[in-house]
């Protein structure tokens, strides 16, 4: 583990504000998404005017007739619609520096396609369904200690996301407004994402990176199996041992860095629950030694940042 360099650091944390305020803008451009419009009143009712507000689904609602209460509310939406879209405008340029800079000292770490794929599940609000679980989880809490943790355990091929599926209603509407399938939001990043025959719970794309969607064991309020769309090609998620631990254990979240620039907000979990998990999973004598290892080094790992960096994570 090393200390990351000042110029780094300073270049780190301006990066972050200004992801901080782009992901604040969004927010409010969505807010004001659609439309508003002045319609005739029907042939029976001539002369007369009404407020009509737009979804960006297409729908339309009556605000009702023309007045001085409809057109300040029309002139107050137009002013913030134009705000939000200029201050969203301005931000996307102002993170194209960003990048450039994080290019420049070398602040990324993470794979490009990993940033990718949480900035899409982000865009199309399926991220509050998952956490990113196992390795990954690493460049999270590195980022947040401004501190990085030597090769060795970080080395992984695959991405981990628990999903919640206790919130399995709520994810398939979400879903279903975005794409047919979650292999298919996926492949909206890389197109070469297949699910593996052997293990329908894992997609790998031709470079070999692995997603691996886990939830917790079954209980007597969900089924199991599940699959996460109708479409017959996308994920089984797979039962992992003690993942109710890990929904259960407090959020933990940090915008990491990939190696082109570009920034993502990975939501995972609280370090301290990380590393009583990989502990854990280091005492399983069934699992591959090689992986017991890694285990044990990235729970002390964790422990380590967490007690020294991040003291107001260390009682969790």
């Amino acid at each position: 583990m090393l200390e990351r360099s000042a110029d780094a650091m300073r270049q780190y944390i301006d990066a972050v504000a200004t992801f901080e305020a782009y992901e604040e803008a969004v927010v409010e451009a969505a807010q004001v998404r659609g439309g508003m419009y002045w319609h005739k009143g029907a042939a029976s009712t001539p002369g007369d005017v009404y407020l009509v507000r737009t979804s960006a689904s297409g729908s339309e609602k009556s605000l009702g007739r023309r007045s001085p209460e409809t057109e300040a509310i029309y002139a107050k939406f137009r002013q913030r619609k134009e705000l939000a879209e200029e201050r969203r405008a301005g931000l996307v340029i102002a993170l194209s520096r960003q990048k450039r800079m994080n290019r420049a000292l070398r602040v990324g770490r993470v794979a490009p396609l990993v940033v990718d794929i949480l900035n899409r599940l982000a865009s199309t609000n399926l991220g509050e369904h998952f956490r990113v679980v196992g390795t990954h989880a690493l460049y999270a809490y590195e980022s947040a200690a401004g501190v990085i943790f030597d090769d060795d355990a970080l080395a992984t091929r695959d991405i981990d996301l628990l999903w919640d599926v206790r919130k399995r209603v709520a994810f398939a509407t979400a879903l279903s407004q975005v794409d047919s399938s979650m292999l298919g939001v996926l492949r909206k990043v890389d197109p070469t994402f297949r699910i593996r025959n052997s293990q329908k719970y894992t997609a790998v794309n031709k470079d070999g990176l692995e997603v691996d969607i886990i939830r917790r064991e079954q209980m007597t309020d969900n089924p199991h199996p599940v699959r996460l769309s109708e479409d017959e090609d996308d994920f089984w998620v797979a039962q992992a041992p003690r993942a109710q631990e890990l929904l259960d254990s407090p959020p933990f979240s940090a915008v990491i860095v990939a190696t082109n620039g570009e920034m993502a907000r990975m939501n995972t979990l609280a370090p301290m629950a990380f590393v009583r998990f990989k502990q854990w999973l280091g005492t399983l004598r069934e699992r591959d030694p090689l992986k017991r290892r890694r285990d044990a080094l990235q729970s002390s790992a964790v422990d380590k940042v967490t007690r020294e960096y991040l003291p107001q994570w260390a009682s969790d």
